[in-house]
């Protein structure tokens, strides 16, 4: 009888094994760090949701679902309370508090990142006891749902015992063990890290939604491997070094397409690209102009907006993946926006080479456009034609491309004039695009992804309302009122939304969300 219980133990394991899989994969860029708090980068985001978790997430639809909270309500217009699961365990087997909820949400509000509005906008937590979590709010909180789910919940012990209670100081490029290292309650457990080569997970026994039966994939050791070279990904996807390629080329996508090993997944993207301008100094940084800065004149930004033909960008560089745009939001459609709203300027040359002269710069003008290498969909090939459309309108316009990991800190300086930028949400709500990247900079959360320094007073006032408004149809018009203002303003150029496209081998099955967030807990390899 022993023996065939240890053979039907070990028949058993041998089983698990077989069921197990590895899954490897890639992209342009690495996460900016491993912090969950230092920066709200979607990618990175992505990567810190396989170890870390919040307490409302977004489902295979991009609903709000019950995460680490299995229950909340909300007992008067400005307080709310969350109730833990039970039984949620860290990855070191220590069990999840709401005292972990209260350090999280306090530490992140305490951060320079742009989680820093979202942990400040669900109010001051308390805990109730070790499973319930009081929020206050001095206002009410139309979107208390949406701000809860994008802080990420960490063990308040581990980081005071890693000398990270602050979360890590990204602008400066701080050095903090949590930039390298995660303690979560997540789906995977990190097994090793080494920036921009190779990052490595595996499945987290312990993790609560296993007895829910939420870790519906096959999963069992994930390994990321960025790549910056397109042609090399793609490559490794051919060789079989590779599952799985976030970003593929677009010019790729037919012959992958056409081949029987391979699966294309696409879908638009909810992440608007856009034009940001430094609209703040007196003197502009790296441009001809002394003693003046030309983006502070509305005219240069409209003959800058005028000098671009959208639509030859769709055609000609996006090769049709991208949605052309007028409106600076992740998701017009779904924040409410008219669709007559939503149309793009037409370009024209001649009505920007008029404003040009009229704003005193008949002679042109030179700048700098800053561009990442690796964080949209041929963001190079863009800027170089941005300037190359702005040289017919006589703008000098000189390009220079980094890594985002160099480009994120200049922007967080507020040390760029012109730059090619991005804003995702995951929720459709104007508001989670709208105060981190165009409100006036605030102390207690607010304006942190607002890289040009822009400030209108009217646009504040607007956002200011529709962030406290309960009334969804006074909020919607309060939305229309500020989409119309930033028509007329322009404080940024928006330019598309893209239409993103993953691939895969043809066995392997993931779920494809606007959000651009590989989830592994829902990928099957297979074996084709």
């Amino acid at each position: 009888m022993i023996v065939r219980a240890v053979l039907a133990a070990t028949l058993l394991i041998a089983s698990l094994a077989a069921m197990a899989a590895d899954f490897r994969w890639s992209a342009q860029g690495d996460a900016n760090t491993l912090d969950p708090h230092a920066t709200n980068e979607a990618f990175t985001n992505g990567i810190s949701a396989m170890a870390y978790e919040p307490l409302v997430a977004r489902g295979k639809d991009m609903s709000l679902v019950a995460a680490l909270a299995e229950s909340w309500e909300n007992p008067s217009p400005t307080r709310w309370v969350f109730r833990l699961r039970p039984g949620v365990a860290l990855h070191d087997g220590t069990p999840l508090t709401a005292d972990d909820v209260v350090f999280s949400f306090e530490r992140a509000r305490l951060s320079g990142s742009t989680f820093r509005p979202y942990a400040t906008m669900a109010g001051t937590p308390r805990a109730l006891d070790e499973r319930t979590v009081e929020f206050t709010t001095p206002v009410p909180t139309p979107v208390m749902l949406d701000a809860v789910s994008t802080i990420f919940i960490m063990s308040r012990a581990w980081c005071e015992r890693h000398g990270v209670a602050k979360a890590q100081d990204y602008r400066r490029r701080e050095a903090t063990y949590a930039a390298n290292h995660a303690m979560g309650t997540g789906p995977f457990v990190l097994e090793s890290r080494e920036a921009d080569t190779r990052t490595v997970h595996r499945r987290n026994p312990r993790w609560w939604g296993i007895r829910h039966g939420l870790h519906e994939g096959d999963v069992e050791r994930v390994e990321f491997l960025p790549m910056a070279n397109a042609a090399s990904r793609v490559a490794a996807l051919l060789s079989g070094r590779l599952d799985f390629v976030l970003d593929p080329p677009a010019k790729d996508l037919p012959a992958l397409r056409a081949d029987g090993r391979f699966r294309v997944w696409e879908g638009p993207e909810n992440r608007v690209v856009f034009v940001g301008l430094d609209q703040f100094r007196d003197e502009l940084l790296h441009s001809s102009m002394k003693g003046r800065n030309p983006f502070r004149d509305r005219r240069v930004r409209e003959a800058l907006a005028l000098g671009i033909d959208i639509h030859a960008l769709r055609v000609h560089v996006m090769a049709g993946a991208s949605i052309p745009t007028s409106i600076a939001l992740p998701d017009p459609a779904g924040a409410g926006v008219p669709p007559a709203l939503d149309e793009p300027r037409p370009p024209d040359p001649e009505r920007a080479r008029r404003l040009l002269a009229e704003a005193g710069h008949a002679d042109g003008l030179s700048f700098t456009l800053h561009c990442s290498s690796d964080r949209v969909l041929n963001e190079e090939r863009l800027c170089l034609a941005l300037a190359s459309m702005w040289a017919r309108i006589g703008l000098d316009v000189k390009v220079e491309v980094l890594p985002k990991a160099r480009l994120r800190p200049l922007l967080l300086k507020r040390e760029a004039s012109a730059f090619l930028s991005t804003f995702g949400a995951a929720s459709a709500e104007a508001i989670f695009a709208l105060k981190p990247m165009l409100r006036s900079p605030l102390p207690a959360g607010g304006g942190e992804a607002n890289f040009g320094n822009v400030r209108i007073e009217a646009l504040d006032a607007l956002i200011d309302a529709m962030e406290v408004e309960m009334d969804r149809s006074r909020r919607q018009a309060l939305v229309v009122s500020a989409v119309k203002l930033m028509s007329e303003e322009l404080p940024v150029i928006p330019l598309h939304r893209q239409v993103i496209a993953w691939v895969s081998r043809s066995g392997i099955s993931v779920v494809h969300r606007p959000n651009n967030i590989l989830n592994p807990v829902w990928v099957k390899v297979g074996h084709p």
